[in-house]
Order: C-alpha cells, then structure tokens, then sequence
C-alpha cells in the first residue's frame, strides 16, 4: 500500500510503502506526477519502506507506463529502509539513464533528505 506524505522538497514525492504495492498504487504515483510536475518538469521520489512484500518501489517504476518524456523527468530515487534485499534493489535503479538511486538505513532520513535537494 502506497500513502503519501508530506515533503520537504518542492520537486520531491514523498510516499511510504507497506505491504505489497498495486497497479492502483503506480496509477496514483502517475496521477500525482502529472498533476504536479506535469509533462516537463524534473522529479524525485523520497520512498520509506517498511514491511514491503512482492513488488518494490523500483518495480512499481517499472511497471507505470512513463513514456519516453516521463523518465526523462524522473531524477533521484532516495530509499529509506531497513530491509537488506531493498538495499540491492535500490542499485538496479543505478542503470537506468538518467536515474540517480540510493539507499539509506532508517535513521538516516536527514542525509537522504540533503541528498536528494542536491
């Protein structure tokens, strides 16, 4: 289950996963990113993941149906958990072009914070 939060970073969303994430879930992360950042302006996400069965963040993004132009808005992916195999899910996110991905231990949510307004 996705919810949102509030962020700290006016060209960041900030989302909390739990659970499984769904096609409604991608559809209202697409739906967010449209309505706020539109067709040409740069984003981020700031995703804290606790509990996360089945599909990640990383697979979500994989499976909305950003286009072309879409990605290329999409910048730093900051992910803040706790879970081990996320750590290295988090580094996939590393090829795709343009995508800056990285992870951080709960506790360390002030230096993803400064990391993704860099």
């Amino acid at each position: 289950m996705l919810t949102f939060f509030p962020s700290r970073d006016e060209s960041t969303v900030a989302v909390k996963f739990t659970g499984t994430a769904t096609r409604e879930d991608a559809e209202k992360i697409e739906r967010y990113v449209s309505d706020y950042f539109g067709e040409k302006r740069e984003f981020n996400i700031f995703a804290v993941m606790d509990d996360v069965d089945g599909t990640t963040l990383m697979g979500l993004a994989y499976g909305m149906k950003f286009d072309a132009k879409r990605w290329s808005q999409f910048r730093k992916f900051a992910v803040v958990t706790e879970l081990k195999w996320l750590e290295a899910v988090t580094e996939l996110g590393k090829f795709l072009p343009g995508l800056e991905a990285k992870h951080f231990a709960k506790g360390e949510e002030e230096s993803a914070w400064a990391w993704i307004k860099e």
